[in-house]
Order: C-alpha cells, then sequence, then structure tokens
C-alpha cells in the first residue's frame, strides 16, 4: 500500500490551513502551524501570488493530503465520478468520503484519517460480518462496520468509545458505542460534507 511517509505539518504549511493530519495534536499550541503559518522552504515568504492554474494544483493537493491519498489512486476516483451521472465535482467527494478509511475515521474509531487507514490495514473491522482490510473499499448505505471482537478489549478502542461522546458523528452514519458498531445510512450530500475545499477547481485541474 503506497502511502505518504514525510512530515505532515509540512503538507499543512504549504497548502496555507490546518489539514488536521496529526489528530489532537493539531487542536494544541504544539501544532507547528501555530508557530510557522506559512510555506516550508528558504523563499517561501517571496512566492509570487500564484497563476489560475497554480490554485487548481493547490486545490487539488489539498483534497489529495486531507484524504491521504496518493496521485494515481485520487486520479481513478475522479475517473469514477465523472463516470457517475450527476455533478463530478459532488461525485468525486461522495467516493472519497464512502472509503472505509475515511469512514472509520468519521465515525470516531480513529483520531487522523492516517491512524484510520492503519488500523484497516491490520485487520481490525469487519464489514458485514466479514473481515475487510482494504482502506480504499467504497461502502454502499446499509453497509455495518464492526470493531471485531477481539480487538474490543484494546485500550485504544476503549479510550476512543470514551472520547466520542463528545465528537458529532455525520447524520449520514450511525453509531452504537455500546457494541462499537457503525452504520452507513446514505451517501452524503454536498452540505453534509465538511471538507474545505472548491471540488470545481479540482474538475478544473483534471479537464485543462
Amino acid at each position: 500500500m503506497a502511502r505518504y511517509t514525510g512530515p505532515v505539518c509540512r503538507l499543512c504549511r504549504r497548502e496555507g490551513m490546518k489539514l488536521y493530519l496529526k489528530g489532537e495534536k493539531c487542536l494544541t499550541p504544539k501544532c507547528p502551524f501555530e508557530r510557522r503559518p506559512y510555506p516550508p522552504g528558504m523563499h517561501a515568504q517571496q512566492r509570487k501570488k500564484p497563476t489560475e492554474y497554480g490554485l487548481r494544483l493547490r486545490e487539488k493537493q489539498k483534497a489529495r493530503r486531507i484524504y491521504g491519498i496518493l496521485e494515481r489512486q485520487f486520479r481513478r476516483h475522479f475517473e469514477e465520478a465523472e463516470r457517475r451521472p450527476g455533478v463530478t465535482g459532488e461525485n468525486l467527494l461522495q467516493i472519497l468520503e464512502m472509503r472505509l478509511d475515511n469512514i472509520v475515521y468519521r465515525l470516531g474509531f480513529a483520531v487522523s484519517r492516517s491512524q484510520a487507514r492503519q488500523l484497516v490495514r491490520h485487520g481490525h473491522f469487519l464489514v458485514n460480518g466479514h473481515r475487510l482490510d482494504i482502506p480504499s473499499a467504497l461502502l454502499k448505505p446499509g453497509d455495518e462496520i464492526t470493531v471485531r471482537p477481539s480487538s474490543r478489549e484494546l485500550q485504544h478502542f476503549q479510550e476512543r468509545m470514551a472520547a466520542v461522546q463528545a465528537q458529532k458523528i455525520p447524520g449520514w452514519l450511525q453509531l452504537d458505542p455500546a457494541t462499537m458498531t457503525g452504520r452507513v445510512l446514505a451517501v452524503p450530500s454536498r452540505q453534509e460534507i465538511d471538507t474545505p475545499v472548491n471540488e470545481q477547481l479540482i474538475v478544473e485541474y483534471y479537464s485543462r
């Protein structure tokens, strides 16, 4: 499984905003973006105004980094979004939201999408009663995600279920903390997706 292994705080600084890639650390004063809210590099603060191409590229890169996806797989998701009926940009965000690793994160089983991806790869989850360890697997309404019985006593999941009471679960998902079971109720609408990206710029980038 290909993934980015470099310093993730540089990614937030490059995009000029917090992408919340390190979970709870991003909410504390220790977050590097709080101390250096400018792009990395020697001449970062001397960069000129971005071009139209640069704006579209940055928006695409921002979406990739938020969801933790490399270029080839992101491009495949975009091509799938183009094939589906409806608005391509909205289709793309819906595909990204319906990934197993994202849903594990949204349900509160992990503090970040990278941690969710690792938990999925380690086989801690059942989908509709069957073990599934593919983070990019696309779920559909009605699918049920459960922490494996052998994993429920792990300190991580005990702590997450204790903390999830203060976390807002999206309306298109349902969670039962007592049984560590979540369910996909529907495909989210654009209004229910809080990812801070302009998907139209991504469409324009790939359509150039």
